[in-house]
């Protein structure tokens, strides 16, 4: 479908948004919840398709876990919907106010941003995600997903539509045809259509888009979280965290990429922590004191402590102190997620105030750096960029605000 065509009807449908009701938008969202569940079979032999078809051209592990479909996640996917559904009204939500002395009242009140470009990659569940969330925020939403997913994205496109055909215009939804790959650079010309470009991928996509974007655009960067263990820390909570961190789920963005951990644990906890995470099968490149703990540490590079593995790799470095590691994280860090290990309370609020990053966590892992996790039933994306937003992004971050002045026949004087 011609791209210039499709931003249209999508502004047009954003128009009428404005004037349809929380409550149709928040039945539409509970019947694409329903539609996910009845259509799971369909799903589920679509995605079987894309992942066949990836297999053939050898794509990495980690993008075929991130596009990868079973029951129990397009279970999550209608959940986080009813999830969005659930929550309270965005829209015509007061922020501040206040009445000036000769009575004339000021407010500023959240509307919607227009329409909304996303473009994403490998992860099917964007789709549901973010339309869900472009809904409650009363925003139209063109999301251009990857090749490597086409036919999960279409399918995926195509419940949502239906499901939403008798309470919203279908066209506040559009997913382009994921072969497309001019699509994306006419999408980036269509200021004035587009109100707000959000790409959702690896390092080549957000630049590619960053610097050919005619559109406002907020970037997700790469997840280059640390973790700081502290020299006061419960050493139990501590190991526990770190493995989490590192682990569960070593594809994703908010996964840790490098552990900083204090000279004074060099006897026993660092040495245990090395021996869990080889256990683990990750491969640990350290800094020199980090290689004389154990023989099985490979030797850091330059490069490591810039380098985000989405794997079962971790750069791990000793450092002297609270500061050499506030140091390093200012130095290396992606503004994504960053964590203190400690029971120092100056230590923490040391950490806090030095450190600039969308999410800070504290005796907590970095993995909670996530709109479910966090409250928001999804998110767009985690904005690095600072621009309008700065974290998971939610309903609240799709909306603007403006003012609203009443009066009683107040005039300028």
């Amino acid at each position: 479908m011609d791209m210039e065509k499709v931003g249209l009807m999508a502004k047009e449908a954003a128009k009428k948004l404005r004037s349809i009701s929380a409550e149709n938008r928040n039945k539409a969202l509970r019947q694409i919840a329903e539609a996910l569940k009845n259509n799971k079979i369909d799903i589920l032999r679509a995605n079987s398709d894309d992942l066949k078809a990836a297999q053939k051209v050898n794509l990495s592990q980690v993008l075929l876990e991130r596009m990868a479909l079973d029951e129990k996640k397009i279970e999550a996917m209608a959940m986080a919907v009813e999830s969005i559904a659930q929550q309270v009204e965005v829209l015509g939500e007061v922020v501040s106010s206040h009445v000036r002395s000769d009575g004339l009242k000021i407010s500023k009140q959240r509307i919607p941003l227009g329409v909304i470009g996303m473009i994403f990659e490998s992860r099917p569940n964007v789709v549901v995600d973010c339309s869900a969330l472009a809904i409650k925020s009363g925003n139209a939403i063109i999301l251009k997903g990857g090749k490597e997913a086409y036919y999960s994205n279409k399918i995926l496109g195509e419940t949502i539509k239906e499901a939403i055909k008798d309470y919203l215009p279908q066209d506040c939804i559009h997913v382009l045809s994921s072969d497309d790959r001019e699509s994306v650079k006419k999408m980036l010309g269509m200021n004035g259509v587009i109100d707000l470009i959000i790409p959702r991928g690896g390092e080549s996509l957000v630049d590619f888009v960053t610097k050919n974007s005619t559109i406002p655009v907020i970037a997700h960067y790469k997840g280059l979280c640390h973790v700081y263990i502290d020299q006061q820390t419960d050493l139990e909570q501590a190991m526990n965290v770190c493995l989490n961190a590192k682990v569960q789920r070593p594809g994703v963005c908010n996964a840790a990429e490098t552990f900083l951990i204090h000279e004074g644990h060099s006897e026993n906890f660092t040495p245990k922590l090395l021996t869990a995470l080889l256990e683990k099968k990750v491969e640990i490149r350290g800094c020199p004191k980090t290689q004389k703990l154990n023989p099985n540490i490979k030797a850091a590079s330059p490069l490591d402590w810039d380098t985000e593995y989405l794997d079962k790799k971790v750069s791990f470095k000793i450092v002297n102190s609270l500061e050499e590691a506030i140091d390093h994280i200012n130095c290396h860090g992606s503004h994504h997620t960053e964590a203190i290990l400690s029971s120092d309370q100056a230590s923490i609020d040391k950490f806090t105030r030095a450190i600039d990053a969308s999410c800070i966590c504290i005796n907590a892992s970095t993995r909670f750096n996530d709109g479910g996790e966090l409250g928001l039933g999804a998110e767009m994306g985690i904005s690095t960029s600072k621009f309008h937003a700065y974290g998971p992004m939610g309903s609240a971050e799709l909306t603007t605000t403006r003012f609203v002045v009443l009066g009683n026949g107040h005039i300028r004087k």
